[in-house]
């Protein structure tokens, strides 16, 4: 975006629009974003729905009119993801997406609507046509995207395999431009407060996800999780915190002063936050699921992304994916039943033989197999175990040719049954909205956390205050607490 942009006056922001966008949206976009819409929407841990979901749309489509789209109504859907990073993204066609995760770092209404306004702004003005791809071809990842279309095949099994390799091209390798952002910034603050919300809540959302990304790091760095945040894949930084509130005083006198905290508190009291108990748990490398009464460690220096059907697993060194399919008692037919959907019948894999282990009592069967690409070579392995008469689980790993299981044999070892006793002691985590009593503090409220480590700075962060804030009794505050399974 120029620089002048951001020095026009009020009346000029306001009477007109700074920056071409879209009247209507391609059909082709159109087309493609639906058909994608399931897949990215399961990759994510399933669509939240209910009142919540209802409100979230809502608010979206008050904001999208405001985006010059012809009937925005139509034009733009809304998606609440079911996911635990802290992310919001759009795509061509139409198609908004934000997780509750990121729901849960906000303070009011207002912060909601900006995040959907940038969303929509980045739709309306045509960001993905020109969006920055960042390269990946010394990768072995951008071998395995070579082979999306020959060994993985278009199928639902190769749509989570491939994640982010072609197509969307996984959001950690899809940046836009800093100018888009600072655009897309432009137009989410204009939307706001043409809808009539106080556009300052642009920078109070930038300064939460500075803030957030900030404590993470000290918690727990980068582990544990491949979904991008919303903070790393929109560059934040001072100078575009400071921008938004530049910007945003410039509206000052439209007279949006609306936040509407409590009703939008009202809506996240009871949210869930981190991993949904009923998709499995992901603790820096460890994966547990409690329902399937299963756990598995990944490798050192690879990263998890848990998805509503399968988790993928990745790193330098390779790709890989844990999931579940029909098993009828026989073992060989489920692994080429495995390796048939991972190649969609379009390519050939000259598999080994079907060798047969133990892993921690549990029988185990695995084979691998090499293919040629125009990046080249890559080995397909397939782990698969018989859990019980009627079940079986499996890992599929990608990795460089002369590899094998190489950087995964750990993970593959390391599959084991929980007892039910560990299966009971997962809870999830949810936001519980507490009204602050004579008396409360930073410290007390904090220990009431469902956190063993970072209590003061977990609280001080989600509710942006300082270890020695003073709180005001009858205000409102953000917990995170233990919930029951349902």
């Amino acid at each position: 975006m120029r620089k002048s942009l951001f020095f026009f006056s009020a009346a000029a922001l306001i009477g007109a629009p700074a920056l071409a966008q879209l009247r209507s949206l391609r059909p082709a976009d159109v087309a493609e974003a639906s058909k994608q819409n399931q897949a990215i929407i399961a990759e994510y841990g399933g669509a939240e729905t209910g009142a919540r979901a209802a409100y979230v749309g809502a608010i979206g489509r008050k904001v999208a009119a405001q985006s010059g789209t012809l009937d925005p109504g139509q034009a733009y859907h809304f998606t609440t993801l079911n996911s635990p990073v802290e992310n919001a993204f759009s795509v061509a066609g139409g198609y908004v997406y934000i997780t509750r995760q990121l729901m849960g770092l906000m303070s009011d209404e207002a912060e909601l609507a900006f995040v959907l306004g940038h969303e929509t702004g980045h739709v309306a003005a045509d960001h993905s046509r020109t969006r920055q791809k960042a390269s990946s071809r010394n990768s072995i990842l951008s071998v395995l995207g070579a082979i999306v279309g020959g060994v993985v095949g278009d199928n639902p099994f190769g749509s989570l395999i491939s994640q982010g390799l072609q197509r969307y091209g996984q959001l950690s390798t899809l940046k836009f431009s800093r100018s888009q952002e600072y655009e897309a910034d432009q137009l989410g603050i204009r939307y706001i407060a043409q809808a009539g919300y106080d556009p300052t809540a642009s920078s109070t959302m930038l300064d939460a996800l500075t803030r957030s990304a900030a404590l993470e790091a000290r918690v727990q760095g980068k582990a544990g999780r491949s979904t991008p945040e919303w903070a790393s894949t929109h560059p934040l930084s001072e100078n575009r915190s400071a921008q938004a509130r530049q910007l945003a005083a410039q509206f000052a006198r439209s007279g949006a002063t609306m936040r509407n905290r409590d009703a939008f508190l009202a809506q996240l009291n009871g949210v869930k936050v981190d991993d949904d108990p009923a998709q499995g748990v992901v603790e820096g490398l460890t994966f547990t699921h409690p329902d399937l009464r299963l756990q598995f460690t990944i490798p050192t220096g690879f990263t998890m992304s848990n998805g509503a059907d399968a988790v993928t697993i990745e790193g330098t060194p390779g790709k890989a994916q844990f999931s579940t399919g029909r098993y009828n008692g026989d073992m060989q037919a489920y692994v080429g039943q495995v390796l048939q959907q991972l190649t969609g019948g379009q390519a050939q894999v000259q598999m080994g033989p079907l060798q047969q282990t133990n892993v921690n009592g549990i029988p185990a069967y695995y084979t691998t197999g090499r293919t040629q690409t125009d990046s080249g070579v890559v080995d397909v392995s397939i782990f698969a175990y018989q859990w019980s008469a009627t079940q079986a689980y499996h890992f599929v790993t990608l990795t460089q040719g002369g590899q094998g299981l190489g950087p995964f044999q750990s993970m593959v070892g390391s599959l084991r049954r929980i007892s039910p006793a560990e299966a009971a002691a997962i809870r999830p985590r949810v936001i519980a909205v507490t009204t602050v009593r004579r008396g409360d503090t930073v410290q007390s409220l904090a220990s009431r956390t469902a956190y063993r480590n970072f209590q003061v700075e977990r609280f001080a962060s989600l509710n942006n205050l300082q270890a020695n804030s003073r709180l005001v009794p009858g205000s409102k505050v953000k917990l995170v607490v233990y919930g029951s399974r349902r």
